[in-house]
């Protein structure tokens, strides 16, 4: 029966998080940015028990030293999301950047050891910080990408060849814990999609109805499910053998192979017939799951997953 912060609870990830934990018998601190998006978190399971939710500022100093008080593990999910914006410094850089440094520093201001949790010591304070990353983090660095390549939690995304706000704020947050010896575990998703818990559409799910236009976009993604994302903060956080990164990607699929799925699962959907553009497609490669496996995840079928998530879009009035 331990205490856990959730960041940016009412979130995509996080809203499973916080569901999977509460199952679990955890109480969960949430920090929201608007409590008024929260019911769908007020009516899981065990929520009126052991869900707190209290506001907090990512931007702001010192607004989640009372979030992460008392908690024996830090889930930073907090982290904004978009395709497009007209200022990218405020919407995302300085939000993910400064965010994750702001967490991290209320957390290093709490009591006694915050390094591993062993089989048989326990201490006061956070005990593990898991942070939810990306895979953008890991594979635009430039390599060849083909079939056979395989990417792996060594590799690092370099800034000449991207500026993803994600880059940025995983690798501030690991100079971060060396100097403060706070242990930290990072989770690399990929595109991910699942059923919804929130009423809205968030981006990663608004990124397979771009499949559903005349034409397909000329792209390729590494898709995994919500739920196994979720999972694997649990996981992360509950192993005390856990460490580093953890790359989370199911399939590897170019958007033509996505559609021919979606046209096998419902025949009867008007989906595109060509690509947007008549370059070669954007290849595929691998991600390698060893890691992942090694603390206990498991994966969906990209099928499974994408059926879930038309599901889902259609209850949601979405789709």
């Amino acid at each position: 029966m331990k205490t856990v912060c959730v960041t940016g609870a009412s979130g995509y990830i996080a809203s499973w998080l916080v569901k999977f934990l509460l199952h679990r018998g955890y109480t969960v601190k949430a920090s929201v940015h608007d409590p008024k998006k929260t019911q769908h978190l007020l009516e899981l399971d065990g929520a009126n028990e052991r869900l707190h939710l209290i506001k907090a500022d990512l931007l702001e100093e010192g607004s989640f030293d009372a979030v992460v008080d008392g908690c024996d593990g830090v889930f930073h999910t907090a982290s904004p999301f978009f395709l497009e914006t007209t200022d990218p410094q405020a919407d995302l850089i300085d939000p993910a950047l400064k965010g994750t440094l702001n967490v991290l520093q209320s957390c290093a201001k709490t009591p006694s050891v915050k390094r591993v949790v062993f089989f048989f010591f326990f201490f006061e304070g956070v005990k593990r910080v898991v942070l939810t990353s990306s895979m953008v983090a890991v594979f635009a660095n430039g390599k060849p990408q083909t079939p056979q390549v395989v990417v792996d939690e060594t590799w690092w995304s370099h800034p000449e060849f991207c500026t993803q706000t994600q880059t940025l704020a995983e690798d501030a947050a690991w100079k971060f814990v060396r100097e403060k010896c706070i242990d930290l575990v990072v989770i690399n998703p990929g595109l991910v999609i699942g059923p919804l818990l929130q009423p809205t559409l968030n981006t990663s799910s608004a990124i397979l109805l771009t499949l559903l236009n005349e034409t397909y976009p000329n792209a390729t993604f590494g898709w995994v499910n919500v739920k196994d994302v979720a999972n694997a903060h649990i996981l992360a956080f509950e192993n005390p053998w856990a460490n580093g990164r953890y790359c989370l990607v199911e399939s590897v699929a170019h958007n033509s192979e996505t559609v021919n799925i979606l046209r096998q699962l419902y025949p009867a959907l008007q989906l595109p017939e060509k690509c947007a553009d008549d370059k070669p497609f954007m290849p595929t490669y691998q991600v390698s799951k060893e890691r992942a496996k090694s603390i206990g995840v498991e994966f969906t079928p990209l099928k499974e997953s994408l059926k879930e998530t038309v599901e889902s879009l259609k209850e949601k009035n979405l789709f």
